[in-house]
């Protein structure tokens, strides 16, 4: 089982892939790794940063999908009725859009640094947007 490092601002997380439960979903970002983009806070969901990703195509479809994902889940929502997005829950989330509840598929799970994921969602929403790198180590 290998593991990914995330390494958001001055932030740093240990994280694993979802393999079992959400297959499709971890081969397709996969092929995506080492993966850059910036993370922004939610608008509609709660405690939670995301990356709108507009219509980049993962070729995925719904497994092991959630609207609640808990603190440290990474979810990734394959696009539809909003956006493609990936959201990464540092609190109490209600995932959603402007058209409503949505629902994303759970593919990464943070297992280190969980004490500092409220600081980052924080520091994101009071600070603006932070550069993010997923990579397989």
């Amino acid at each position: 089982m290998s593991k990914l490092v995330i390494r958001a601002g001055d932030f740093t997380f240990d994280a694993r892939f979802e393999e079992e439960a959400a297959p499709k979903t971890v081969a397709a970002f996969r092929k995506a790794l080492p993966f850059e983009s910036h993370i922004i806070h939610v608008r509609w969901s709660g405690e939670g940063v995301w990356m709108p990703l507009g219509d980049l195509d993962f070729g995925v479809g719904y497994e092991n999908h959630t609207s609640y994902p808990a603190p440290g889940q990474i979810i990734l929502y394959p696009g539809g009725i909003s956006e493609t997005e990936i959201l990464l829950a540092y609190g109490g989330v209600h995932f959603a859009s402007k058209m409503g509840q949505l629902a994303g598929n759970h593919f990464i799970t943070v297992t280190s640094g969980l004490e500092n994921l409220a600081t980052l969602g924080k520091s994101v929403l009071w600070k603006g947007a932070l550069p993010i790198r997923f990579e397989e180590v």
